[in-house]
C-alpha cells in the first residue's frame, strides 16, 4: 500500500463522525432478554404529572421478547413532572388544550421513527401502552396511524373526542390488538369512558380484551398489572 493510499486511509478514519439528533422525547429503555432479530417494541407513556420512571418500573415483568422504551411528555408540570397536554376539570369534565395534544400525537410518531436509528426492533410490531393521559395518547396514535402501530393499551384513560376525525376508517385495522382496562370506582376518569371506548373500538371493527375492577379508583391494581402482562405476551407472540 502506498504512502498516499495510507494517508487517505487515516484522513478518512479520523471524519468526526456526525452528531446523532437529539431525542425528540427523553426516554429510559429495557432491551429484550429474549435474544431475536427484531423485537416487538413497547411505548409506555405515563399519566399527567408523573414522568418516564413510573412505568418503567413494571419493566422487569413485561415479557422478555420486548423493547421496552417509556418515554416522558413534552410538555413540564413542574421539576420531574410532565404531562402530554394541558388539561382542567374545574368545570366538571376534563378540558384540554387540543393543540398540544396533536403536537404530542405527531411527536410519538416521529420518536417510533427516531427509535429506529438506534434500536433494532420490528416496524409490524409497534406498541403503544399508557396510564390515563397515557392511556389517552395511546388510543390518538393508535387509532390514527394502524400502518404504524400494531396495537394499544388504555389503562384508566378515554379517547379524545378532539383526535376522532383523525382516525383511520374501519378495514383500517386488520391484526390490530387492544387492551382497555378500568376500575369502577375511578373518580377522576369515570368507567364510562373506558365503554365508550371498547364502543368505539368494536365499530372500527377492533375485538379489545376488556377488564373492569370492581371498586377499583384511578390506579393500577395488581390485578389490572397481571391482566396487561398477559395481554403483552399474546401480542408479541401474534
Amino acid at each position: 500500500m502506498s504512502i498516499a493510499t495510507l494517508a487517505a486511509t487515516f484522513l478518512a478514519n479520523c471524519q468526526p463522525t456526525q452528531p446523532t439528533s437529539p431525542p425528540l422525547l427523553e426516554y429510559l429503555v429495557r432491551q429484550p432478554t429474549i435474544a431475536s432479530e427484531k423485537p416487538p417494541l413497547l411505548i409506555l407513556l405515563h399519566g399527567v404529572g408523573s414522568n418516564e420512571q413510573d412505568l418503567f418500573s413494571f419493566a422487569p415483568q413485561i415479557d422478555g421478547h420486548y423493547l421496552v422504551v417509556s418515554a416522558r411528555g413534552p410538555f413540564t408540570v413542574s421539576p420531574g413532572s410532565y404531562k402530554w397536554y394541558t388539561v382542567d376539570f374545574s368545570g366538571g369534565k376534563p378540558s384540554i388544550n387540543a393543540q398540544e395534544a396533536e403536537q404530542s400525537r405527531q411527536t410519538l410518531l416521529k420518536f417510533v421513527d427516531q427509535l429506529a436509528e438506534k434500536h433494532e426492533f420490528d416496524r409490524s410490531k409497534v406498541f403503544f401502552g399508557g396510564f390515563s393521559q397515557g392511556a389517552i395518547m395511546s388510543y390518538s396514535v393508535g387509532l390514527s396511524s394502524p400502518d404504524k402501530v400494531r396495537g394499544i393499551a388504555a389503562l384508566s384513560g378515554r379517547v379524545l373526542e378532539e383526535a376522532k376525525p383523525l382516525f383511520a376508517k374501519q378495514g383500517s385495522f386488520k391484526n390490530f390488538s387492544a387492551f382497555i382496562s378500568h376500575g369502577t370506582a375511578d373518580n377522576i376518569l369515570p368507567v364510562g369512558y373506558a365503554q365508550d371506548g371498547q364502543k368505539l373500538l368494536e365499530s372500527l371493527g377492533i375485538q379489545a380484551e376488556y377488564h373492569e375492577y370492581a371498586g377499583e379508583g384511578h390506579t393500577i391494581s395488581m390485578e389490572n398489572l397481571r391482566d396487561f402482562l398477559g395481554w403483552l405476551k399474546k401480542a408479541a407472540l401474534n
